[in-house]
């Protein structure tokens, strides 16, 4: 279904990285293309190992790129845990030799549950855990289980700390559900993702993560007294710098790996740097607007029209192929690139992306695009 709605004439952005201050491919380039540079790639895996207190620490979310050369550069790195949204996340990062890898994404579908467990029995030096927030789902995987064993394959629960998706409740029926898992010899923990704290103000987003943690703290102490051990993985991209390391062993913040043209404002402390964006070509410039080649099937569909990228000028109008901007500034057969405002949406549209490596030479590399099945797996 093409848009075409025709939103308020958004401001200018005042802040963040303006979007021709980043580099452009030296040749010609078939767009809209995605764009990764390597180095700003490594800056932001640097600057977030840091605020999460080490690399050691630090989960990151292969959503966010779905790339397995950045699964393979993050583990050279010292990356050691790796979250995932889908079984092809999974396979990805069990066939890189990840040593530990979590699916993120509570299911009770038994075909996926029994591609998980395919690649856990597939690579036994991995650990693999995944989320459970009800009886059916820990039912779900007794009965793969039971037919088929994984002995290197774990059960955590995951908790609902207010973002309202998936969990249970912080409460009495997290112990019943985790005491469930404890009995059939599968419980490797808590999880909470917070991704519902996104206050641009620092102090503010401290006051929430203080609370949360506190009643979480006693969740877990009490678990203790019922036998349940297990570590703890928190925290999104607005608090992965604010859990204490002796409360949550992890912390998997999330978009980082490109940043993003929201992140690199209400985020600018951690200093993340753009390190993803989309090239677009310039079609037509008419009345004080610029065409051009990125609509809605090339940079972040899941935004609010006038806010899915910055660019040279605020969105007009966009349907699947096109882009609408006001400026003045453009001439036709330009190349410019536009800051996706979430760039896990953005990456998710190309199965290739044009690297800039850190060497300086430019690469295309394959991803997973919006693909379900993976490079691993056979079915």
């Amino acid at each position: 279904m093409t848009e075409h709605v025709r939103p308020p004439v958004a401001a200018a952005a005042v802040a963040g990285t303006p979007s021709d201050t980043l580099p452009l491919p030296p040749f010609p380039v078939e767009t809209p293309c995605f764009v990764i540079l390597e180095d700003a790639v490594l800056h932001n895996l640097r600057q977030t190992a840091k605020g999460a207190g080490g690399i050691g620490r630090l989960m990151p979310h292969i959503k966010t790129h779905r790339a397995p050369w950045l699964v393979a550069v993050m583990l050279a790195e010292g990356v050691r845990a790796f979250k995932a949204a889908t079984p092809a996340e999974v396979e990805i990062a069990a066939a890189a030799g990840a040593p530990l890898v979590v699916w993120a994404y509570p299911t009770v579908n038994p075909l996926a549950i029994a591609r998980v467990a395919r690649a856990a029995r597939a690579c036994p030096a991995v650990r693999i855990e995944a989320l459970v927030d009800s009886p059916e789902g820990l039912a779900a995987w007794r009965s793969e289980l039971t037919t088929a064993p994984a002995a290197n394959l774990r059960l955590r629960l995951d908790l609902d700390p207010g973002l309202g998706r998936t969990g249970v409740a912080i409460g009495p029926a997290a112990y019943d559900l985790a005491s469930a898992i404890q009995a059939a010899g599968l419980f490797a923990g808590w999880h909470a993702y917070d991704g519902h704290i996104q206050n641009p103000d620092r102090q503010q987003r401290i006051a929430r993560v203080t609370e949360l943690g506190g009643r979480i703290r006693d969740l877990i102490a009490g678990g203790q007294e019922h036998g349940l051990e297990g570590d703890l993985i928190a925290a999104g991209s607005y608090s992965f710098d604010l859990w204490p390391s002796e409360l949550a062993r992890w912390v998997s913040p999330g978009s980082w790996t490109y940043s993003s043209s929201q992140h690199d404002v209400d985020l600018a402390d951690v200093g993340w740097q753009v390190a993803g964006y989309v090239l677009a070509t310039v079609l037509s410039v008419r009345d004080g607007t610029a065409t051009l080649d990125a609509g809605s099937k090339a940079i972040s569909p899941d935004i609010p029209l006038a806010d899915r990228f910055r660019g040279p000028g605020p969105i007009r109008l966009m349907k699947e192929e096109h882009v609408v901007i006001a400026t003045d500034s453009l001439t036709v057969g330009q190349q410019v690139p536009l800051i996706p405002r979430h760039g896990c949406t953005a990456a998710y549209l190309y199965d290739r992306a044009l690297v800039r490596l850190r060497d300086g030479s430019w690469q295309y590399r394959a991803q997973l695009g919006a693909s379900r099945q993976g490079p691993a797996t056979t079915e």
